[in-house]
């Protein structure tokens, strides 16, 4: 497709949809909720569901059938459980069936550039997942973090062998933004990859990320976001945007 005389890339969907880690978060969601929510997820056949941990099992057990993934948090949303914590529960969630886990670095051991602590809090929960077939999302928190600590915290998950880096838990004060996805991009090896959580409430904005070098994002407004994706798709004109700026 053209648009102005520049080509645009037409995509699917399914395109959209496994961008998607459906967040069932919220820590008010009961057990009924939280399986309406998989089912959800499973109709629209999106990247993975992420719920707290305690819910890790009954999802697995709701998305069974799927090619939905099933993942959690790890030290969320703070960040400053104790390293033993965090494995311990990265070891919890891996029996319970989590393919994917998304932690929470310490962020005060980050600003007080305690980064040698801060490798091995990434590290360790790495060596857990990854012995058990999972992949690592490392939440930053970006609403509290420079340029300058965001780009050391994504030199530190990408040595200490993270997939992800990841801005925010959305439970701070902002989420994801346009800058900073661009930062975490241009700051992590080819082979890593970035996931923007908070704020991506509508397809534009869940193509704006895309064009900003996201490749899954966190979202609750999955079924509005999703039937725009069919609506378009139909119209022949779901197209990724050139990343012109703005704001999501």
């Amino acid at each position: 497709m053209r648009k102005g005389g520049i080509s645009v890339k037409v995509l699917k969907a399914l395109d959209i949809a496994k961008m998607i880690d459906h967040s069932l978060l919220n820590p008010t969601l009961t057990k009924d909720e939280v399986i309406a929510g998989c089912l959800t997820a499973s109709k629209y056949n999106v990247a993975s569901v992420c719920v707290k941990p305690c819910d890790a099992a009954l999802a697995k057990t709701a998305l069974e059938g799927s090619e939905v993934l099933t993942s959690t948090v790890i030290g969320f949303p703070h960040g400053g459980h104790l390293i033993e914590v965090k494995v311990f529960e990265a070891e919890a969630a891996l029996r319970d069936g989590c393919a994917e886990l998304d932690m929470v670095l310490n962020i005060g051991r980050l600003l007080a550039r305690d980064f040698s602590y801060v490798k091995e809090d990434i590290r360790r929960v790495c060596e857990v997942a990854h012995g058990g077939g999972s992949i690592v999302k490392v939440i930053f928190e970006n609403a509290y973090l420079t340029d300058e600590f965001i780009i050391a915290a994504c030199k530190l998950s990408a040595e200490a062998g993270a997939d992800f880096v990841k801005t925010s838990t959305g439970y701070a004060k902002t989420g994801a933004t346009l800058h900073d996805l661009r930062i975490m991009r241009a700051n992590i090896p080819d082979h890593m990859l970035v996931k923007a959580a908070g704020g991506v409430r509508t397809l534009d904005a869940a193509l704006k990320v895309r064009a900003a070098g996201a490749a899954r994002f966190g979202a609750t407004a999955t079924v509005a976001i999703m039937e725009e994706a069919f609506l378009r798709e139909k119209a022949g004109t779901l197209a990724a945007p050139d990343d012109s700026g703005g704001e999501l």
